[in-house]
């Protein structure tokens, strides 16, 4: 399973100020924006390209376009919702899946309580978004998902993301990639990254 975590100075400098713990909800929407719109151009530098004819001011030249469908976006409510815009500013022509997974607390493990997935998944790329992959269980829980309803390419982004979580994702589905902002170094007892971002879905939605 490929991972990748981001090098550019910009994605580690914005996870960076996320990081402050007198951060606004403001300034937490803005960053994570900001920071998914990086990430999507990164997790999509290998899409293939096809040759197409237009007439441009010079003449008929062939210019290259993307050789596949607009791949479909799939945040997982609720904190993937604060991804969204920043990755539609890349892909403003992606068709939009929605999953809603909400991991128990007390047990640590997903439930699925929403799903709404285009019709055509099985001939579009997933890009998974979500601000963080920790335990993994929501996300290992989404990629089941999308398979189940016929997807055949996946990717998934993350600001920041759990060695454990990378793990349990690779060992279930090493074909699926992974682009992330930044590689933590663990969870703690309660399952939260360390040193994380504390609750993104709360930052993001002002529900402290």
């Amino acid at each position: 399973m490929p991972v990748f975590e981001s090098t550019h100075p910009l994605v580690k400098h914005k996870i960076s100020l996320l990081r402050d713990n007198d951060i606004s909800v403001k300034a937490f929407r803005e960053l994570a924006k900001e920071i998914a719109m990086l990430l999507t151009v990164e997790a999509t530098q290998h899409f293939s390209v096809k040759n197409t004819s237009i007439t441009c001011w010079s003449g008929d030249i062939s210019v290259p376009t993307l050789a596949d469908k607009q791949p479909t976006l799939v945040p997982i409510l609720r904190a993937g919702l604060g991804m969204l815009e920043g990755s539609l500013s890349v892909l403003p022509c992606a068709k939009i899946s929605v999953v809603g997974i909400q991991r128990n607390e007390d047990t640590l493990q997903p439930k699925s309580y929403y799903e709404n997935i285009i019709s055509d998944i099985q001939s579009r790329t997933a890009i998974i978004i979500d601000p963080m992959l920790a335990t993994g269980g929501t996300a290992l829980a989404t990629i089941d998902l999308l398979k189940s309803s016929g997807c055949k390419h996946i990717i998934a982004l993350f600001l920041v993301a759990a060695p454990e979580g990378i793990k349990l994702i690779k060992e279930a589905h090493s074909d699926v990639t992974l682009t992330i902002g930044m590689i933590d170094e663990k969870l703690n007892e309660q399952g939260y990254i360390l040193p994380g971002l504390g609750d993104a879905g709360d930052k993001i939605f002002g529900t402290l």
